[in-house]
């Protein structure tokens, strides 16, 4: 078993910034590949950013690509998401998830992920 805890998440005008954190704990070492899902309002869930926890390869969504970075503290098991300039459209629940199967952790079905948190609220306002 893997849990994982999400902080971080708030309110912010756009073009403002937040970190959100992912915290896990338990069986840490099947961790494959970590992700940050986001959920907006009316919409399916999307992934937006994964590592590959081995190599800390990281991926990200065209969306948030050169605005979100990714940051892995394995001593902490911690992943971060550094997001800046932040868009009304950012505006969801963030969740973080883990893949435990091997794989190309671009993949970003929901169904390939065991470990979920219980999510971060992002209210991004004009």
């Amino acid at each position: 078993q893997v849990q994982l805890v999400e902080s971080g998440g708030g309110s912010v005008q756009a073009g403002g910034s937040l970190r959100l954190s992912c915290t896990a704990s338990g069986d840490t070492y099947r961790t494959h590949c970590m992700t940050w899902f986001r959920q907006s309002p009316g919409s399916e869930r999307e992934g937006i950013a994964s590592v590959t926890y081995r190599s800390k390869q990281e991926y990200y969504t065209d969306s948030v690509k050169g605005r979100f970075t990714l940051s892995l503290d394995k001593n902490k098991n911690t992943l971060y998401l550094e997001m800046n300039s932040l868009h009304l459209e950012d505006t969801g629940m963030y969740y973080c998830a883990v893949r435990t199967s091997l794989g190309d952790c671009t993949s970003f079905y929901t169904s390939l992920f065991r470990y979920w948190g219980q999510g971060t609220q992002v209210t991004v306002s004009s």
